[in-house]
């Protein structure tokens, strides 16, 4: 699925972005405008894999099989640990990444919020 996913990306291009974040998926780098976004690698496949899917709600155990391998023992609870983590990272692009109560996770843009450069 996950080699799948990537095909899938790659003929879309190797940026993902959203307001005034972009990550380049080839270089696995982030920035928010100018400044570089210092993530974590499963931070950044959390963000990578909600990114990839924008507009549609992502259920904690999506996340969980995308971000981990045959060998880690990962639960829901790390998925909502990442997420918190990478709220307010992303905050200053002017992203959230909203809980739809029983179903996952959202990423969407702030109403009104523009994305702040450093």
């Amino acid at each position: 699925m996950k080699v799948l996913t990537r095909r899938h990306q790659a003929r879309q291009g190797s940026v993902l972005s959203m307001g005034g974040l972009r990550m380049d998926l080839e270089a696995n780098r982030a920035w928010i405008g100018e400044q570089p976004l210092d993530l974590s690698a499963r931070e950044w496949a959390v963000l990578e894999y909600l990114l990839s899917r924008v507009g549609h709600v992502v259920g904690k155990e999506q996340i969980l099989q995308a971000i981990s391998g045959w060998d880690d023992a990962l639960s829901e609870n790390a998925v909502e640990v990442y997420v918190s983590r990478l709220r307010p990272k992303i905050e200053p692009a002017g992203l959230r990444i909203r809980a739809v109560r029983g179903f996952g996770y959202l990423v969407e843009e702030v109403a009104g919020a523009a994305p702040s450069v450093q």
